[in-house]
């Protein structure tokens, strides 16, 4: 059995998802990071990084249990477990790779800041809300050229596209309009039909 470690936030949305996708059965204990349950002893056992998502797996690589933080690294150890999403000829998997390392990197964290500054810091701050939005504006510009090219971030629907999804879900949050990138708006309501996607957006219920 596997055990999600979660909140309702893009970093947790996109292992739920991805565990939809995958078919693979699994627990959910919600972490509040509102009330700061990150920060409990009990959770820290799992990631000592105080942070959601965190995944243990009793059925792990070797049979023995298997404890997991960081989304990126649990995207690729259930792409592995299920077998799908990230492709096996070395092109193809090293594409994939190259964009989820693009939304880990850079996607996430500017898109995070934005939310911060934009919508919850105490004060505003016009320097760092101009300088996140740019940011993520550019970003935008860099995966409307891409989906421009191709269907998918790697050709394919992958853990790139999985990962990048639920940060893009709150673009409203970003003070992006995304009818300003066609290509992006496509791919986004692409995805947004899949069934596995709706599920996994709503964890935990």
């Amino acid at each position: 059995m596997i055990t999600l470690y979660t909140w309702s936030t893009p970093n947790g949305r996109k292992i739920s998802i991805m565990l939809e996708e995958c078919g693979l059965p699994y627990a959910v204990r919600a972490i509040d990071i509102t009330k700061g349950e990150q920060h409990t002893a009990a959770f820290l056992a799992v990631n000592p990084n105080a942070k959601i998502p965190a995944l243990i797996d009793s059925d792990g690589p070797d049979g023995a249990p298997i404890t997991l933080f960081e989304s990126g690294a649990i995207l690729i150890y259930l792409a592995s477990k299920c077998g799908r999403f990230l492709p096996e000829e070395p092109r193809g998997k090293y594409e994939a790779l190259q964009w989820l390392m693009f939304q880990m990197g850079g996607v996430g964290p500017m898109f995070g800041q934005a939310h911060h500054f934009l919508r919850f810091a105490p004060e505003k701050i016009p320097y760092a809300m101009a300088r996140y939005k740019n940011e993520t504006a550019r970003l935008y510009g860099v995966l409307d050229k891409r989906l421009g090219e191709a269907a998918y971030l790697a050709g394919e629907y992958s853990i790139a596209d999985i990962a990048t999804y639920p940060w893009v879900a709150r673009h409203e949050w970003q003070g992006v309009a995304l009818d300003d990138y066609p290509n992006v708006r496509r791919w986004f309501d692409a995805i947004s039909l899949r069934p596995a996607v709706q599920r996994g957006m709503k964890v935990p219920a």
